[in-house]
């Protein structure tokens, strides 16, 4: 899959990802809508997403983040995932198209933001972000301990 990304990628599109402050030293520079047309194909696979993270390419994780399984992330993968974030583009996405569909969401918001650590930190608020946008059913009461 690491390969096909490769495949897919332009020096245009890696040299863009410096306007917007995206690591690109471990980037191949494939395009978000190609990321996002190559998950759709895919479709959900959690094993699939453990091996695009692990590889440790941008276009790789952002694409873990897509095709991985809700209902079967754990609040430990949660957290590796969180410590592995180099980018407010990775954290911004994994928060947006995963982590806010977990069972574990409203959990990691409250450990998250008591960490010191830049994209610990800024996951809890976007996830917080995220959860209050999609989540339409849920009352203000899990806000109240975040006060």
């Amino acid at each position: 899959m690491v390969a096909l990304l490769k495949r897919r990628a332009t020096s245009r599109s890696r040299n863009g990802m410096v306007r917007y402050a995206i690591p690109s030293d471990k980037a191949f520079g494939v395009s978000m809508a190609d990321m996002k047309r190559v998950a759709r194909e895919l479709g959900r696979d959690h094993k699939l997403a453990a091996g695009l993270w692990k590889s440790g390419w941008y276009e790789a994780r952002m694409l873990a983040t897509m095709v991985d399984d809700p209902e079967r992330v754990t609040v430990a993968q949660m957290d590796r995932w969180c410590r592995d974030v180099d980018s407010w583009a990775i954290c911004d996405t994994a928060c947006f198209v995963l982590f806010d569909r977990t069972p574990h969401a409203w959990g990691r918001i409250a450990a998250w933001s008591e960490r010191r650590e830049e994209f610990r930190k800024r996951a809890a608020f976007a996830l917080l972000a995220c959860v209050a946008l999609h989540d339409k059913a849920c009352s203000d009461a899990p806000l109240s301990g975040l006060a």
